[in-house]
C-alpha cells in the first residue's frame, strides 16, 4: 500500500492526483477518479455560472462518497470570472480540498478556506514559488516538470531536477508530475521525495475519459516526439499534441504575429470541439511527453491497480539490485 502524507491529507487510497484538464475533467470523470481511489479535481473555470458549478459538484457528490477537489484558476483569462462566487459554493457544498494554479500566491483564497478546514494545494513550476506558497500557509505544493502537458511555465526545468529541488526547499508534502505514465515513473518521483503524483496525459487514455474515440486513437499512436511547445512568445507556454493547428500557431509565432491573430486558432470553443467531436484540425490538445509510453486504454480502477503493482515490483527489483 502506498501510504504518504498526501493519502492521509486527502483521505485517498492512492497518492494519485488527476490533473485538471479543461473541457475534459467533468463531474463524471472526477467521480470516476475518486471511485478508483485517486483524487479527481474539478476545474471551476469550466463553469461559467455559479449555478452550473454547483450542479457539477452535486453531481459528483451524488455519484461517489469518496473525496474530490476543485481547482481555482488564478491565471489571467480572456473572460474573467469571480472566484469568490466559486469559493462560496465550495464552502456551502462541503468540498474538502482545493487546488489553486496560477502566477501568484493564493493568499486571499487561503483566508477564506483555512477557517473552514479545507485543505489547499497550490500548483507551480519553481522552487521560489513553492517556498512562497508554503510561507502563506498552503497544505501541499504541486510541481510539474517541463515534460508536462498543458501549461509548462517559462523555467524549462525537467521533472527529474525540479521535484528534488522543491522537496529540499519546503517542509510541506510535494506532489510531482510531468511525464508520469507508468509505475516506474511514480516510484522515481517517490524516490526523489514526492509524496504524491499528478497525472493528466495518462488519464486521457482511460475508458472513462470523455474525449472522442478519434482523439484516443491519435493519442495511442503518438510518440514522445509528437508534442510541441506553443504560445511561448505570449508568455503562456503550453505543451500540446502536434496537429495542423499547432503548426499554424508556430508559423505565426515565427512571423512575430500579435496574439490577436493566434487566438482565433486556439479559443476555447475550438479546443472543446476537438475533444468532444474528434476534429483534430479544430484546436489543440494539451499532451505531455509521457504519451509515448502508453499503449493501452484501461478503466481507471484497473489502471491504478496496475500502477501500484508496477511500483511494488519495480521497488523489489531495485532492492534486489542493491542487496
Amino acid at each position: 500500500m502506498l501510504k504518504t502524507r498526501v493519502t492521509e491529507m486527502f483521505n485517498i487510497k492512492y497518492p494519485f492526483i488527476g490533473g485538471t484538464m479543461m473541457y475534459i475533467t467533468d463531474a463524471k470523470f472526477v467521480s470516476a477518479i475518486a471511485e478508483a481511489g485517486g483524487l479527481g479535481i474539478l476545474p471551476s473555470a469550466f463553469y461559467r455560472t455559479k449555478d452550473s458549478f454547483r450542479n457539477a459538484i452535486k453531481e459528483i457528490k451524488d455519484s461517489t462518497d469518496k473525496p474530490f477537489a476543485v481547482n481555482i484558476n488564478l491565471f489571467p483569462m480572456m473572460q474573467p470570472i469571480d472566484n469568490n462566487e466559486y469559493l462560496d459554493v465550495i464552502i456551502e457544498e462541503g468540498v474538502k480540498a482545493v487546488e489553486t494554479s496560477g502566477h501568484r500566491a493564493p493568499d486571499d483564497i487561503l483566508a477564506r478556506l483555512k477557517p473552514e478546514g479545507i485543505k489547499l494545494t497550490h500548483k507551480c513550476v519553481g522552487v521560489r514559488y513553492a517556498r512562497k506558497v508554503e510561507s502563506v500557509g498552503v497544505d501541499a505544493v504541486t510541481v510539474v516538470g517541463f515534460e508536462n502537458g498543458g501549461a509548462t511555465g517559462m523555467l524549462d526545468i525537467t521533472t527529474l531536477c525540479l521535484v528534488p529541488a522543491v522537496v529540499n526547499a519546503v517542509k510541506i508534502p510535494v506532489i510531482g508530475g510531468g511525464g508520469v505514465s507508468n509505475g516506474k515513473a511514480i516510484l522515481a518521483l517517490l524516490a526523489l521525495g514526492a509524496e504524491g503524483v499528478i497525472m493528466g496525459t495518462r488519464l486521457l487514455l482511460t475508458e472513462e475519459c470523455p474525449i472522442h474515440e478519434n482523439v484516443k486513437r491519435a493519442l495511442l499512436e503518438a510518440k514522445e516526439t509528437d508534442t510541441v511547445l506553443v504560445l511561448r512568445p505570449y508568455g503562456n507556454t503550453h505543451r500540446c499534441l502536434v496537429t495542423d493547428v499547432t503548426k499554424k500557431v508556430q508559423g505565426l509565432e515565427k512571423e512575430n504575429a500579435p496574439f490577436e491573430k493566434v487566438y482565433p486558432l486556439i479559443e476555447g470553443a475550438k479546443n472543446q470541439k476537438l475533444v468532444k467531436e474528434g476534429d483534430l484540425g479544430s484546436g489543440f490538445l494539451s499532451c505531455g511527453q509521457g504519451i509515448g509510453q502508453i499503449d493501452r486504454i484501461l478503466p481507471i480502477k484497473e489502471l491504478f491497480e496496475q500502477l501500484e503493482e508496477e511500483v511494488s515490483n519495480t521497488s523489489k527489483r531495485i532492492g534486489d539490485l542493491i542487496g
